[in-house]
């Protein structure tokens, strides 16, 4: 069998049909290498050759690399793997420089490999559709675009211009491409396609890449020319500035763009190669693909959700309470094309809640990302309310009230009522026990959690937390309106703060011991920042309020009291009492907590904090690892006590919900990665050096004794 089809027609022109064989998508797998030196060969040997036209047989042009196989290559490997690359690059590079015109027919989405494919042809013309998507995607997955992708690029739109396509992976569709000069033409269906792509062959007799002219200029100049070379100054900088040298993509990209923008193509085409084989057989891209292509692919496939149970759909969605969080959830459904009543103790409540999703949708209308017509017609689904009688027939309704179990019963026992007949009840709560509040339903099989992240219109992770007695059928209707809204789920069972907040806390109380320990707040900002974290933990903390965080240990205490058990005392205790009832500072909210917060200005950490600072040993590196350490330990200890049931919900859920390092690929796979018993080791280190909580779960000593990872 061959992925690509040849066939030459009667005027000479060759259309190479890609069709990777039992895949719903092409792939630059082995399949493709193989056919695709067989067919340079072939047209090398051509006679008569008029020209070659690039077509998909696939509903898209071409999904890219393969990344089943990209992500077992080890570093052993490095050399064969440079060698397939350069092979796969020399037998594109022949085709674009055979002197007749290559023209890429894009029937569809075009990303990765596939836009390096499409950067080969000397001509594109892409199918008008709305959906169709183009660029390189790479350095999301800890790669680079090892198929040409950043030559072309930068060849074709110049250094700066190219910078944001390959470095943050930024991903175009058709009508930017044209604006871009990356598109030549459209075609409204895929027989216009192919008759303007023999069209244009026949009309350019001979043809090259525009680079390959000679006297070809790179628009905006090459790194000597001065106003480049102001800014290739201070580029390294902004970028180790914002990756703080936990992410060597797009080091690499800018490394290759920039030594490639002062050799010819094939040199540069090279070094491009070597780049990318340094990341691929590197442990950091091995973490991302594992995570954010397997591990989302497999959530996505319902890899949590009960398997025998029919899909489903909520037509009809009740939200209670309009608060931040009330009226995100019914922003994030009504988007979604579902109805949904907003309903809270006043109807000013209310409409102040619907009035939330009138300001995001307006910002997207000012942004041309959204007409004024669809943004009325998203407005018109949002029922605001103060009586729950409007609930009527809802297929879900979420209770969003404040973290007060009173509360919350007594809106679940108000509206329950109304639920369609086949309806589920779901609370969104992010530390109460489900199974406790579903003593107040009428019916607890038909009770769940529902722990959504705040702001909702940009967290991407929905918590699905099944109670004692939830059925699977809730559970499945639960998991698919998670998706039916566009986020990802992870499915988790009950216990007390669940998996993303208890995990959470342990991240800034981690911070706060360090404070307590007589650390500078910066040191210890700047520590959580190099480990990966996307914000310090001081300032985290300041967002979620201290007296938030106080309420919820004092109850966590009551709740254990109740139970014959205790809460230990920690340090963190009285530097938040102190912050609070001492200094009265609260947090953001209040307007002054570890940070100061001035009037249209940044802000800065608090200088009274002073107060905490003493002499202390530790390393940065020390620092960095206690922050990893005590998340990556408590994750696998939800694992081990059946509050986590997958490894890919654990790496999945630290990474969209608490903020995990991405670089690592999640909480347990930072483990993994280290391989389990050198993790074992260092958490025995840092157990001996810092106390109790870095104490290895016996998992990890089980996996360590034979140096498992794990699965």
């Amino acid at each position: 069998m061959s992925a690509i089809h040849y066939e030459k027609n009667a005027d000479q022109i060759v259309i190479l049909t890609l069709d990777s064989t039992g895949q719903s998508a092409n792939t630059m797998n082995a399949e493709f290498r193989d056919s695709l030196d067989e067919i340079t060969q072939k047209l090398k040997a051509e006679t008569d050759l008029k020209g070659i036209i690039f077509r998909s047989a696939k509903k898209t042009f071409f999904a890219g690399g393969d990344l089943d196989e990209l992500i077992q290559v080890q570093p052993e490997q490095a050399s064969d793997f440079f060698q397939m690359i350069e092979a796969l690059k020399s037998n594109l590079r022949t085709i674009e420089t055979l002197g007749v015109p290559v023209v890429a027919a894009l029937n569809g989405t075009a990303l990765g490999g596939g836009w390096e494919i499409a950067l080969g042809c000397h001509y594109r013309i892409a199918l008008s559709d709305p959906k169709t998507k183009f660029g390189l995607p790479e350095v999301t997955l800890g790669l680079l675009p090892g198929g040409g992708g950043i030559v072309r690029m930068v060849r074709l739109l110049g250094l700066q211009t190219a910078f944001p396509y390959l470095m943050e992976g930024k991903q175009f569709g058709v009508e930017q491409a044209k604006s871009l000069g990356l598109v030549h033409d459209t075609a409204e269906n895929e027989s216009a396609l192919l008759e303007k792509a023999m069209t244009w062959v026949k009309a350019n007799t001979k043809s090259q890449q525009p680079f390959d002219v000679k006297g070809y200029k790179i628009p905006g100049g090459d790194p000597k020319t001065p106003a480049v070379a102001q800014i290739l100054a201070i580029a390294p900088a902004m970028l180790r500035d914002k990756t703080k040298g936990c992410y060597p993509a797009p080091e690499a990209i800018m490394a290759a763009a920039v030594e490639g923008a002062q050799v010819d193509v094939d040199t540069a085409l090279r070094i491009e190669s070597r780049y990318f084989t340094q990341l691929a057989t590197g442990q950091i891209s091995k973490n991302m693909i594992g995570t954010f292509w397997h591990g989302l692919n497999a959530i996505k496939s319902g890899a949590s959700r009960p398997a025998d149970i029919a899909k489903w759909q909520a037509k009809k969605v009740g939200v209670l309470g309009a608060g931040m969080m009330g009226a995100g959830i019914a922003y994030a459904t009504a988007t979604k094309g579902i109805a949904v009543v907003l309903k809270d103790i006043s109807l000013e409540n209310a409409e102040k809640g619907k009035a939330y999703s009138h300001k995001l949708l307006d910002k997207r209308v000012q942004q041309g990302r959204l007409t004024a017509e669809k943004r009325d017609q998203i407005l018109a689904l949002i029922v605001p309310t103060a009586t729950a009688a409007d609930l009527h027939d809802c297929d879900l309704i979420i209770e969003a009230v404040f973290e007060n179990q009173t509360l919350k019963a007594q809106v679940t026992q108000e509206a329950e009522p109304y639920l369609a007949q086949e309806g589920i009840f779901a609370s969104n709560t992010s530390t109460l026990p489900i199974s406790g509040l579903a003593q107040a339903s009428q019916d607890p099989e038909k009770f769940i959690g529902l722990h959504f992240f705040s702001p909702v219109d940009k967290m991407q992770l929905v918590e699905i937390i099944k109670g004692q007695r939830t059925s699977a059928e809730t559970l499945a209707k639960a998991y698919d309106f998670v998706q039916q809204i566009g986020k990802i789920p992870i499915v988790v069972n009950d216990s007390r703060g669940f998996f993303t907040s208890r995990v959470f806390g342990t991240f800034i109380n981690e911070g706060m011991r360090l404070l307590a320990e007589g650390v500078h707040p910066a040191q210890i900002e700047m520590a959580a920042l190099k480990a990966g974290m996307p914000v310090g933990p001081l300032a985290i903390q300041d967002e979620v309020s201290l007296t938030l965080t106080e309420h919820i240990t004092q109850e966590t205490r009551r709740a254990l009291q109740a139970e014959g058990k205790t809460l230990p005392e920690s340090p963190v205790d009285g530097l938040i009492h102190c912050m609070i009832h001492e200094l009265d500072r609260k947090g953001k909210a209040a307007g002054a907590g570890f940070y100061e917060y001035p009037e249209n200005d940044k802000k800065f950490l608090w200088p009274g904090l002073s107060r905490w600072q003493k002499p202390h040993s530790l390393s940065e590196q020390d620092m960095i690892d206690r922050f990893l350490f005590v998340q990556a330990l408590d994750t696998l200890r939800c694992y081990e006590e059946g509050v986590l049931e997958s490894v890919i919900d654990a790496n999945v859920g630290s990474i969209f919900g608490i903020g995990f390092a991405a670089w690592t690929g999640g909480a347990i796979q930072f483990l993994n990665q280290h391989g389990t018993a050198q993790a074992l080791e260092r958490a025995q280190q840092l157990e001996a050096r810092y106390g109790a909580r870095f104490t290895p779960p016996a998992l990890l000593k089980e996996k360590a004794a034979t140096n498992q990872p794990i699965q």
